[in-house]
C-alpha cells in the first residue's frame, strides 16, 4: 500500500490551483502565512511575555541565597521647661546597617530554586505548544480561504452555465421545441444558483476575517497549498512514537513533575533546623545621657528548630504531594491525548488524500455524462431537467474535491503538530525563530536592577 506521505507528494506534484492570481509576485504562500503568524500574533507574543515572567521567578528564589541588608536612622529630640534655670534641649540620634545572611534553611531555598527552574522549562514547552497552535491555525485559515476560493469560482462557472440553459430553453420555447416548464425549471436552478453564491461569498470573506485575525495581514494571492511535506512520518507507528518523544504538551507535563517534586522537598524542609547569621553596626550621636558618642558592633547566630507551627508546616506537605500527585497523573493524560491527536490526524489525512483521488475520477466521469445528456437533450431523448441534474453532479464532485484538498492540507499540518514538528526549524520558515533562553541567561544571576532585558 502507498503510504501516506508518497500520497501527499504525488497529490502535490500533479496539483494545480483552481484560482490564479493576478500578480504571481505578490502572491501568499502558506509557509509565508505560518512566517508572519509566527511573528505577529498578539496571543504568541502575550506567551513570550508570560515566559519571560517566569523567568524572573529563578532570581526570586536565588533571593534566599543572599544577605540581606537594610539601614536605619533616627533622631530624637527633648525640651525641657526649668523655672529657674531655663529651656534644657536634648537631642540624640543612632544610625545603623544590618546584614542577615541565611546559612541553612533546611535545602528550602535549594529546592525552590530547582522548581523554579523546572517551571521555565515546563513554560518553554507550553510556549512551543502555543506556537505550534498559531503555525497550524495560519495554515488551516490559508487553506480555508483557498477552498473558498475555488467553492466561489466553481459556482460563478455554474451561474455562467445556467444562465445558458436558461437562454437555450427560452429559444427552444420560442420556436415551438420546448415547454414552459423546462424554463421554469432552468429559472428554479437559476435563483438557487445566485443564492448559493452569495453564501460562498460570505463564507470567503469570514474565513479572510480569520486569517487576518491570525496572520496579521490581508491575505493576497492565496493558491491552493500541497500537503505539508517535510519532517512528515513515515508510518502510523512512527508519527505516534515522534509525538510521545517530542509533542511539547508531554514534556511540558514532565517539566511540571519536577517542578512538584521540589516544592514537596521545600515543604518537609520547614521541619528541619534552620541557622542565620545577623550583624550590625550603630552609630550613637548626642547629648542625652552620657553626651558621648559611640559605636557599637555586633555578630549574632542564631539556631532555629520547629517544634510545631500549629499544624500548617504539616498541610503544607501533604499539599505538596497530592500536586505531586496529580502532575505524574497529567503526564498520563497528556500521552493519551497525543496519541490520539496522532492517530486521528493520520486517519484523516488518508482520507483526505483517497477523496482527492476519488472527487477527480467522479469529476472527469460526471462532466462525461453531462456532455452526453446535453447532446442526448437537443434529439429530444433527455429533458432540461436531466441536464440540470447532470451539471448538479459535477458542481458536487467538483466542491468535494475543493473540501477534500482543504482537508488533506489541514490534516497533514494537524499530524505534524500533533507529532511536535511544526516549528519554524523544522519547515524552514523565513522568520527569525524566537529564543527565549537568551532572556533566561541574562536574568537569571541578577543581583538587583529595575529595567527588563529590552529596556523597560
Amino acid at each position: 500500500m502507498v503510504s501516506i506521505v508518497r500520497k501527499a507528494a504525488l497529490w502535490a506534484a500533479v496539483s494545480t490551483s483552481v484560482l490564479i492570481a493576478p500578480h504571481a509576485t505578490l502572491a501568499e504562500t502558506i509557509s509565508g502565512a505560518m512566517a508572519k503568524a509566527y511573528a505577529n500574533n498578539p496571543d504568541l507574543n502575550a506567551a513570550r511575555a508570560g515566559l519571560r515572567a517566569t523567568d524572573e521567578g529563578v532570581p526570586i528564589a536565588k533571593s534566599g541565597y543572599r544577605p540581606q541588608i537594610s539601614a536605619s536612622a533616627t533622631g530624637t529630640l527633648t525640651r525641657t521647661d526649668i523655672e529657674k534655670t531655663g529651656t534644657l534641649d536634648l537631642h540624640s540620634g543612632q544610625l545603623g546597617i544590618s546584614i542577615t545572611q541565611m546559612i541553612f534553611d533546611g535545602f528550602q531555598t535549594l529546592n525552590n530554586v530547582r522548581a523554579a527552574e523546572s517551571n521555565v522549562f515546563s513554560s518553554r514547552e507550553t510556549l512551543k505548544a502555543n506556537e505550534i497552535q498559531i503555525l497550524l491555525a495560519a495554515a488551516q485559515a490559508y487553506a480555508n480561504i483557498a477552498r473558498d476560493q475555488q467553492v466561489v469560482s466553481i459556482r460563478r462557472q455554474n451561474l455562467a452555465f445556467l444562465r445558458e440553459q436558461l437562454n437555450a430553453s427560452q429559444a427552444r420555447l420560442e420556436v415551438g421545441e420546448g415547454t414552459r416548464t423546462d424554463v421554469s425549471q432552468a429559472e428554479a436552478e437559476l435563483a438557487n444558483a445566485q443564492s448559493l453564491l452569495v453564501s460562498a461569498i460570505a463564507q470567503l470573506k469570514q474565513s479572510e476575517a480569520v486569517y487576518v485575525q491570525i496572520v496579521g495581514a490581508a491575505p493576497t494571492g492565496i493558491r491552493q497549498p500541497a500537503p505539508a511535506s517535510k519532517s512528515m512520518p513515515r508510518s502510523l507507528d512512527q508519527a505516534v512514537a515522534t509525538g510521545l518523544r517530542e509533542n511539547p504538551q508531554i514534556l511540558a507535563a514532565q517539566y511540571a513533575v519536577d517542578s512538584a517534586g521540589f516544592q514537596v522537598k521545600s515543604a518537609e524542609g520547614t521541619m528541619l533546623p534552620g541557622v542565620v547569621l545577623q550583624g550590625a553596626v550603630t552609630r550613637n550621636t548626642g547629648n542625652a545621657g552620657q553626651g558621648l558618642d559611640d559605636t557599637t558592633a555586633s555578630i549574632t547566630a542564631r539556631v532555629e528548630v520547629p517544634i510545631y507551627q500549629g499544624g500548617a508546616e504539616y498541610g503544607q506537605i501533604r499539599q505538596a504531594k497530592e500536586i505531586l500527585g496529580q502532575q505524574r497523573i497529567l503526564v498520563d493524560s497528556a500521552r493519551a491525548s497525543v496519541q490520539q491527536t496522532v492517530v486521528s490526524a493520520y486517519a484523516q489525512l488518508d482520507s483526505a488524500l483517497a477523496r482527492i483521488t476519488a472527487s477527480r475520477s467522479q469529476i472527469a466521469a460526471a462532466n462525461l455524462a453531462l456532455e452526453g445528456v446535453i447532446e442526448e437533450r437537443k434529439v429530444g431523448q433527455r429533458t432540461t431537467l436531466d441536464v440540470l441534474d447532470s451539471q448538479q453532479d459535477v458542481l458536487d464532485a467538483q466542491e468535494s474535491l475543493a473540501a477534500a484538498q482543504r482537508d488533506a492540507v489541514v490534516a497533514s499540518y494537524s499530524l505534524l503538530a500533533a507529532t511536535g514538528r511544526l516549528t519554524v526549524k523544522s519547515q524552514g520558515l523565513a522568520v527569525a525563530e524566537y529564543r527565549s533562553e537568551e532572556h533566561y541567561e541574562a536574568v537569571k544571576d541578577k543581583w538587583f536592577g529595575l529595567r527588563t532585558v529590552d529596556g523597560r
